[in-house]
């Protein structure tokens, strides 16, 4: 049997009502997931390079130098990779990825530190993130040092802007804990920036990380 018209277009306007509020809250839900959060920024430290070596490419064991090419044996190889984006996914394309970090004996290319670092490890590399965003590098597992937990340094440049200033970690450190930038961060912003130095297939060590900025 069926229902009277007016029951009809009663129940029909009473799913539409409810369809018309739920959009919102579904909208809402995709946006949040969309957005990611950027990654926290720390301290420069003081060990960024008083002027940028000759050779800043991105592999950071083999240093072109005045004497000739120089191959760093030292310390644990490792890749360093990861994405750049801004907080809607998005690739920074032309933007530049910086680090800089110790050798393996907690040393230093820097006035600062006696420049005593192993003249073999570049200590620094730079380059442009491709067109999704992609950058890598080619160094060492970071060591602890002077009371500081393993880490290496990162800067995000785009053109003449600094986007970003961080430090990136090693998952499961011992030195973690006790360190007091890493000791600084929300848990949130901690696994933001801390990841494991894992072996791969190939059997080379590695790290992933996503560095997001608010550009």
């Amino acid at each position: 049997m069926n229902r009277h018209p007016t029951a009809r277009r009663r129940l029909q306007m009473i799913a539409g009502a409810a369809a018309l509020i739920a959009l919102p809250a579904l909208h809402l839900g995709v946006r949040a997931q969309a957005a990611r959060r950027p990654t926290p920024a720390q301290t420069e430290g003081p060990f960024y390079p008083v002027a940028l070596p000759a050779d800043s490419d991105a592999d950071l064991l083999v240093n072109q130098s005045p004497q000739g090419t120089l191959r760093y044996a030292q310390g644990q190889p490792a890749w360093v990779e990861g994405t750049l984006t801004d907080v809607d996914g998005r690739a920074l394309a032309g933007a530049a990825v910086e680090i800089w970090q110790c050798d393996h004996q907690g040393r230093y290319h820097h006035p600062g530190d006696g420049d005593r670092a192993d003249r073999a490890f570049q200590g620094f590399g730079r380059m442009v993130v491709d067109g999704e965003g992609r950058w890598r590098f080619r160094t060492i597992r970071p060591v602890a040092y002077g009371g500081r937990a393993p880490h290496i340094h990162v800067k995000v440049k785009l053109g003449t802007r600094e986007l970003l200033t961080t430090q990136l970690y090693v998952e499961g450190a011992p030195g973690n804990a006790r360190d007091f930038v890493w000791g600084r961060l929300s848990a949130e912003d901690r696994r933001a920036v801390t990841a494991p130095f894992a072996a791969g297939s190939d059997g080379q060590l590695g790290a992933k990380f996503a560095l997001v900025v608010a550009a």
